[in-house]
């Protein structure tokens, strides 16, 4: 068996420590890729209530719309059917 000195000792620890640094930056990383994909998942938030929004205002307004086409259809329904003198 290898005799243990405190070279080897050394050697391994300044492995480990190059090993370590390496884990540190990529948990950086994947930090930073974290922040960035929230991020864009708050702009999509954001994107889908407008979106939310801008079809809440198009139901009014076929709503409306609606509205006035039975109002009509109604008045055209009821001239037909009114005697004419």
């Amino acid at each position: 068996m290898a005799e243990i000195t405190s070279e080897l000792m050394y050697e391994l620890l300044k492995k480990i420590h190059q090993r370590f640094d390496k884990v540190e930056l990529s948990i950086g990383e994947l930090r930073a890729d974290h922040m960035t994909l929230r991020g864009q998942l708050h702009v999509l938030q954001g994107d889908m209530n407008n979106l939310r929004v801008t079809i809440g205002h198009i139901e009014n307004r076929l709503d409306r719309i609606e509205n006035r086409l039975e109002l009509r259809e109604l008045a055209e329904a009821q001239a037909r059917f009114e005697p004419h003198p």
